[in-house]
């Protein structure tokens, strides 16, 4: 199946930490067949020092490991090796722990077991993405045909033409990137460059160097004159993504650049012009982390002109079915394979589930299934067993409801049932959960009270 895949440019190098000698043995085995040079360890801490010796393109980690945590070792190979992509590898069971390293700077995750085809074509997307080239998946988007997303894009039109920056809130996965290259697209600034910049894969001490540049023996590794994104993009569009990751000093020299318009190379006293729209997103409240001392107010204010809350798939409706088609067509594409559709099983189970990871896990969850089904459409069977397991609870309530003769015990089993789902899907966060009921918390806790399930 190799001959689809993206040619590497060169003979990149991956390494690859996992504890479990059968996986060791089966990726390193394939990536070498593949063309790539390959490391391999059982241990985390280890792969600092080699990092230190090696130029590693790839670092493809287990979440648990038995010196160290994947998720606290991913902070430690940034800071060494700023340019290398971290893919994780989790059981499906920890998506929210593999979302949450998403947020700390991953590319992206994989989930067990572990199919080496799966791997290859993220591991060639973060290649990509590293030499700056822009793939197809990155630049097609699909709106949807919900009310909250038609209201989003008709915003997005409006501002789109302006000059003004842009906050986009959103969950990690729901597609804050696709909306800030829509507006880019959208404005006068559509023929020059656009650059995505993942605030939370920089080191802290790194920052302002990648931002703003750096002149030659500044610091300890600064062999050369460095232009950082914003003389790269000057003309253009820089999104910062996860703005809120970055350290309270370089706030301060992003605040300056917005304001002055001009910015300083690190070790320089001289100022450059520069001219870019700045859109930025967050999947949390900035406002909320000023008040904590996290984040500048005078910086929220500057990037906040206009704000765009980009709803959860979860919210969405049947949008779902729709990006699920999308991403069945580019799994086709990347897999070279000829699946025709989805069961109905597998639609009601998208339905019910609640997507932590948004359009991230969907994708990932569809290119899995997609990958090991043998039939013309994806079967339940083929779905990670969380999602099948979630459909089977689901389905049993529905039988249960069907079978109760009493008109209002089958209203309050239902309604029972309507608040325990909207509690998981909140995580047990009563005040998020009678959000998704478009409730007020005074009746959540009334009704949870009413049914027995205030405990």
């Amino acid at each position: 199946m190799s001959n689809f895949f993206i040619p590497t440019p060169m003979k990149a190098s991956i390494l690859i930490i996992d504890d479990d000698p059968y996986i060791i043995s089966l990726l390193e085995k394939y990536f070498e067949r593949e063309g790539y040079k390959v490391f391999t360890l059982f241990k985390g801490k280890p792969a600092l020092k080699l990092l230190k010796k090696e130029r590693v393109d790839v670092v493809l980690c287990d979440m648990r490991l038995p010196d160290i945590d994947g998720k606290e070792l991913l902070p430690f190979i940034r800071q060494i090796s700023p340019d290398t992509a971290i893919i994780v590898m989790t059981a499906y069971a920890e998506i929210k722990a593999a979302v949450e390293s998403i947020k700390a700077g991953a590319f992206d995750y994989v989930t067990k077991p572990i199919y080496p085809e799966e791997i290859c074509i993220i591991i060639q997307q973060a290649i990509q993405r590293k030499l700056g080239k822009q793939t197809e998946t990155e630049d097609a988007f699909i709106t949807g045909e919900s009310s909250k997303m038609l209201e989003l894009i008709d915003q997005a039109s409006l501002v789109a033409p302006t000059d003004m920056s842009v906050l986009i809130q959103g969950e990690t996965g729901s597609g804050k990137e696709y909306i800030a290259r829509l507006i880019h697209k959208s404005s006068a600034r559509k023929n020059r460059k656009f650059m995505a910049i993942d605030c939370g894969a920089i080191p802290p001490e790194l920052a302002a160097s990648e931002l703003f540049g750096h002149v030659k023996g500044s610091f300890t590794g600064a062999i050369a004159d460095k232009q950082g994104y914003f003389e790269q993009t000057n003309g253009g569009t820089i999104f910062l993504d996860e703005i809120g990751n970055l350290s309270y000093e370089t706030q301060v020299k992003l605040l300056r650049a917005i304001q002055q318009k001009v910015i300083t190379r690190v070790g320089d006293s001289k100022t450059i012009d520069v001219d870019v729209r700045i859109i930025s997103a967050s999947n949390s409240d900035l406002l909320e982390a000023s008040g904590d001392g996290h984040f500048r107010e005078d910086l929220y204010h500057r990037i906040n002109e206009f704000k765009l809350k980009l709803p959860p798939l979860r919210d969405r409706g049947d949008d779902i079915l729709i990006f699920a088609k999308h991403f069945l067509e580019e799994a086709n594409r990347d897999l070279d394979k000829k699946v025709k559709g989805f069961d109905q099983e597998v639609v009601a189970a998208f339905r019910a589930y609640p997507w932590f990871g948004n359009l991230r896990e969907l994708r990932n969850v569809i290119k899995r299934s997609v990958l090991i089904t043998r039939s013309d459409v994806v079967t339940i069977n083929s779905l990670p067993e969380d999602i099948r397991v979630k459909q089977v609870k689901d389905s049993d309530v529905v039988a249960k409801i069907a079978t109760t003769l009493d008109l209002k015990s089958a209203v309050q089993e239902a309604e029972k049932q309507v608040l325990v789902k909207a509690l998981e899907n909140a995580n047990y966060n009563k005040s998020l959960a009678a959000k998704l009921l478009n409730i007020d918390r005074k009746t959540l806790y009334n009704k949870l009270s009413q049914l027995g399930l205030d405990g």
